[in-house]
């Protein structure tokens, strides 16, 4: 399958609609039907303003950095990419073309997903 790799980079304690952003764009991408996204604390990064965070110091906490990330086929990726702008969500991604797929699917999985084809 031909798709992207779309990620996005927010702060652990950023919030929307009360929610936390990061559970918000995985509740969000599960409701648009994706299959499948991760959430992955950084150890230490930094951002436009160039200050370093690292998630070593107890002073800091819940400054961090969150990636969330799913492998999408472009019209998931595009579906999700819309909802952020209806939202009026300031974030930013990276958008990557993948190739991905599933080696030995079974019949839950969708027509095509074979790694194979």
């Amino acid at each position: 399958m031909e798709g992207s790799f779309l990620r996005f980079y927010v702060g652990e304690s950023l919030t929307h609609h009360g929610v936390l952003l990061w559970e918000w764009l995985l509740d969000q991408g599960n409701r648009l039907g994706i299959r499948g996204g991760s959430a992955f604390r950084s150890i230490a990064g930094f951002g436009r303003r160039h200050a370093l965070h690292e998630d070593r110091f107890f002073e800091l906490a819940g400054s961090g950095g969150i990636e969330v990330e799913f492998v999408v086929t472009d019209e998931e990726g595009q579906s999700l990419l819309d909802l952020i702008r209806r939202e009026k969500i300031r974030i930013f991604y990276t958008r990557i073309p993948a190739h991905f797929g599933i080696i030995n699917p079974d019949g839950r999985d969708p027509p095509g997903a074979s790694a194979d084809s």
